[in-house]
């Protein structure tokens, strides 16, 4: 039963999947684009909408909270900067999923993920 599970486990424990959330998020605000596998994209997308959600608040405690999270202090500078200007009037729905081809190795689902 899936009751209560946000996040696929990713077939890793909980540490490193903390980190491997952390990295992807910290990727794609910085590149504004990563290409990862379709579950990887799907996880990631929560997290990044929330980072995002901190920074169009823009109190200091929210910025202390993305600064926990996110591994670059000014990725996060620079993100509660410009955050205003280009999701002010949006309720959400920062990121878009794109599924492209399968890995060649496993076969694996990949899709890009990026900020709108």
């Amino acid at each position: 039963m899936r009751h209560g599970r946000r996040v696929p486990k990713l077939g890793k424990p909980a540490d490193q999947r903390r980190a491997l959330l952390r990295a992807l998020t910290t990727e794609l605000i910085r590149h504004g684009r990563i290409t990862t596998t379709k579950v990887r994209a799907k996880a990631v997308r929560s997290e990044a909408e929330r980072i995002i959600t901190l920074a169009k608040d823009g109190s200091l405690a929210a910025r202390r909270q993305a600064l926990g999270y996110v591994y670059d202090k000014k990725l996060v500078h620079a993100l509660f900067e410009n955050v205003s200007d280009r999701y002010g009037d949006r309720e959400g729905g920062y990121t878009r999923i794109f599924r492209t081809v399968n890995r060649r190795g496993d076969n694996a689902e990949m899709a890009i993920i990026e900020l709108t």
